[in-house]
């Protein structure tokens, strides 16, 4: 998909400097919020098989449920998005996925092959220091 050129002229028609398009408020952070937020919506859509406000989603046995906020980190620093809910509890979000536990750093010897939704489940035997035993 091609970005239209008039619209990025009109969303940096006020650009001054970096903090402007990286900043704490900048346009980076934003537009990560705006199309993570409508993204979600759209996967929340398809998992309920109709729009929002849509009649057809009154009977269905699961309809939307609100949002929870939840923190998203990149190099744009932290955004707080809301997430949709669905009342039966079945949506999983694709593009944000639920709270995982960090994963550790991946290692040098890890095969760049290997998917990284797999990496906190490894184990790095070569960043094991071995045990030394002093006997005196």
């Amino acid at each position: 998909m091609e970005l239209d050129k008039d619209l990025i002229d009109e969303l940096l028609a006020g650009y001054k400097g970096p903090e402007d398009l990286i900043g704490e408020h900048g346009l980076l952070k934003q537009l990560t919020k705006a199309l993570v937020e409508r993204a979600l919506n759209a996967e929340l859509t398809h998992h309920l098989g109709y729009e929002k406000h849509d009649p057809e989603g009154r009977l269905s046995g699961n309809s939307r449920n609100g949002t929870s906020r939840k923190k998203l980190k990149g190099d744009f620093g932290e955004a707080e998005i809301a997430i949709p809910r669905d009342r039966n509890g079945s949506f999983t979000p694709q593009i944000v996925p639920p709270h995982r536990p960090p994963r550790p750093r991946a290692c040098r010897h890890q095969s760049p092959a290997r998917p990284a939704k797999f990496l906190f489940r490894i184990r790095c035997s070569a960043r094991r220091q071995p045990r030394s035993h002093h006997f005196h």
